[in-house]
């Protein structure tokens, strides 16, 4: 029997699956995916996580995570089977994630599942939360239902790269954007780059800093552009937490990137005037020295994770770049290729001098399309 795809009040989704080409597991997980693709970003620091309740391959319900502290996936899709009359006793639960069992900002859905009287729990991850890892499918095995896990697990992770970083690293998904030219050049020898890109490209770039919990840069951009370092988008539903890397905590207190909203600097030698001043600006100065004197880098990552930060989206210079970089930091290049030369100009990164190409720094190519007249290219450094 072919699946009822009910029509669900909530956002419009990209499409339903092609059922002909999937197994049964497979085709009401890929619906599951597409709810959680539909999810907020609003829905950080957690995961975001689809639901679809079936019985004989009718849905009854589903739903996505909501906002933190709202409903996850699976109290959205039992709600709303019981708003269409459904009863969700002997049903099939499909969740990109593992259901949770410990009280957060919700009480866990493992539990409502069991009230709720369902017979099957498919999901396509474990969730790597110490909290729950394992826990939510436990709990569901020990009230006699039958759990699936890992159907479509890559898919999954993909959705949660951020989340699954920061639970299991230690840090941050770190994602870095360049706009440059075919010759790989950020801005002229004189330091003009004001706009490489088309306009096409410069909005699409701030989607993806939109998507991000905080978007970095370093001292050096703070000083030479004086960037806002917000999204500016008319359908914005919220603004990324500001990062500076500025170790001798240089930023000036009347810096744009200090005017609204978030801000946060790390810095290794500050004097505590200075930090004061940036204190009483609402403006919160972490602390962390390397041997050399600068920012730890390492560790920074680690404090943000401790902050509840999944993903990063760095918009720097060659310094910070190159830094990030050599340090093993960086997780994902977002590049916007424009189609011209610039010569000897400014590079994207500052990086030490390979001598043997069995040295160089690799990355896949995981996505290459057309934005407006440039190119962008999302490279993944490889393990």
């Amino acid at each position: 029997m072919d699946a009822a795809l009910p029509t669900t009040g909530m956002n419009e989704l990209k499409g339903s699956p092609d059922r002909a080409s999937l197994t049964e597991h497979e085709f009401f997980m890929k619906r599951a995916l597409e709810l959680a693709r539909n999810c907020s970003v609003l829905v950080s620091p957690n995961p975001k996580v689809g639901c679809v309740i079936v019985r004989n391959g009718h849905i009854l319900g589903e739903g996505y995570t909501r906002p933190a502290g709202k409903n996850h996936a699976e109290i959205e899709a039992l709600n709303e089977a019981v708003s269409r009359g459904e009863d969700c006793r002997g049903a099939t639960v499909y969740v990109t994630l593992e259901p949770c069992a410990h009280f957060g900002r919700t009480p866990p859905c493992a539990d409502a599942l069991v009230r709720a009287g369902v017979s099957r729990v498919i999901a396509a991850m474990e969730d790597p939360n110490p909290l729950v890892a394992g826990k939510g499918l436990e709990k569901l095995k020990a009230a006699g239902i039958h759990v699936i896990c890992g159907i479509l697990a890559d898919e999954a992770r993909e959705m949660n790269r951020g989340f699954l970083s920061r639970v299991e690293r230690g840090r941050p998904w770190v994602r870095m954007k360049v706009a440059a030219s075919l010759d790989g050049k950020t801005a002229l020898s004189n330091g003009e780059s004001q706009w490489i890109t088309s306009e096409k490209a410069r909005e699409d770039g701030h989607r993806w800093r939109m998507r991000a919990d905080a978007i970095m840069t370093g001292i050096g951009t703070v000083i030479q552009d004086n960037p806002r370092l917000n999204v500016r988008l008319p359908d914005a539903v919220r603004q990324p937490v500001r990062i500076v890397v500025d170790s001798q905590l240089k930023t000036p207190l009347d810096a744009r990137v200090l005017e609204e909203g978030k801000t946060w600097i790390f810095s290794a030698n500050a004097s505590p005037y200075k930090i004061g001043a940036m204190q009483e600006k609402g403006v919160r100065v972490f602390s962390t020295i390397n041997n050399t004197g600068r920012v730890d880098l390492a560790e920074m990552m680690e404090t943000l994770a401790k902050q509840e930060i999944n993903e990063i989206h760095v918009e720097a210079g060659a310094t910070l770049n190159g830094a990030l970089m050599q340090e093993s930091l960086v997780d994902e290049m977002l590049i916007y290729l424009a189609p011209c030369f610039l010569g000897s100009g400014k590079n994207m990164l500052s990086l030490n001098h390979i001598d043997r190409l069995a040295d160089k720094i690799a990355l896949d190519f995981h996505e290459i399309v057309p934005i407006g007249d440039d190119i962008r290219i999302v490279a993944r450094l490889t393990d």
